[in-house]
């Protein structure tokens, strides 16, 4: 197979790679929605904070007082870069009509890349010092609520802006909402307890499986790699998507053809992901969490 054609594959699978991580990830809701920080170039970045007080007294025959702003710079560092190659026969792949390197691509982001960007991203927020958290427990369709009600007044308190804040909350508590929810049927032949908001809130259901207060990046091998569990199960998080930063760089999709793959009569996949998460210092309010005992 020639470059052109090569180039081609990777021009065609690239976007169909991108879909299916915004079609399959959890968080990336809050890509386009977070503030804009240019790492192009570099993996640090310095974002200034602003330190003001409020209003004082006007006196006529002073005049205005003078109030002290400080200025602190917070160090933003993109830290985790991962990567993976396959290679593909050339002969498993023509006997499947291309089936196998055309399947490889897709569920290789879907179940593998997604879950871990995701589950990173979550513990990344739940680790994260000072944003808020519920004491650990486990809850129950008659404590749920309470909880959410609880989570819901400390961001309050802490103004963090109402609209625009998002509720992540695992597959079991949220049967947990759906079964504390009371409603009344009259002449309906089905009955349907999804709910989509909470309190102005949409939900986002998350699997256990990706839902952690920790979680470890393994180093990998040929026969392991993702990430493990290093904390406790999570119950819900909200996130007023202002507060945190998330920073996705996908390095150009690389695919040679058995002709340009020198080491095997195969096809070689070679896929690198550069990415970070952050809360910034100043809205840590707007991150509240709670976990499993």
């Amino acid at each position: 197979m020639t470059q052109n054609l090569a180039s081609a594959l990777v021009s065609k699978f690239q976007p169909i790679l991108d879909e299916v991580y915004a079609t399959s990830s959890l968080t990336s809701r809050m890509d386009g929605l977070t503030k804009p920080v240019d790492f192009a170039g570099a993996n640090v970045v310095k974002v200034l904070k602003l330190g003001m007080v409020g209003l004082a007294n006007y006196v006529r025959e002073t005049g205005y007082i003078v109030g002290d702003v400080t200025a602190t710079w917070e160090t933003l560092t993109l830290a985790i870069s991962r990567g993976r190659e396959f290679n593909i026969d050339r002969m498993d792949d023509e006997e499947t009509l291309g089936m196998v390197f055309g399947s490889l691509a897709g569920e290789f982001i879907r179940t593998l890349v997604v879950p871990e960007v995701d589950a990173y991203r979550f513990a990344t927020y739940a680790g994260w010092g000072s944003v808020g958290q519920a004491t650990p427990a486990t809850y129950t369709s008659s404590t749920i609520i309470a909880a959410l009600d609880a989570a819901k007044a400390a961001m309050n308190a802490a103004s963090v802006p109402v609209e625009g804040r998002i509720l992540y909350i695992s597959d079991t508590c949220l049967g947990f909402l759906e079964a504390a929810v009371t409603r009344m049927l009259g002449n309906e032949s089905a009955a349907n307890r999804t709910l989509n908001f909470w309190d102005g809130m949409p939900i986002v259901m998350v699997p256990q499986t990706r839902f952690y207060s920790a979680i470890t990046l393994t180093a990998g091998s040929a026969t392991t790699g993702g990430f493990a569990n290093n904390g406790s199960e999570m119950n819900f998080m909200i996130v007023h998507p202002s507060a945190v930063l998330q920073v996705t760089k996908h390095a150009n999709l690389k695919i040679f053809s058995p002709e340009e793959n020198q080491s095997k009569d195969a096809w070689k996949f070679q896929y690198r992901l550069y990415h970070d998460a952050f809360v910034y210092d100043n809205k840590v309010a707007g991150v509240y969490h709670s976990h499993k005992a």
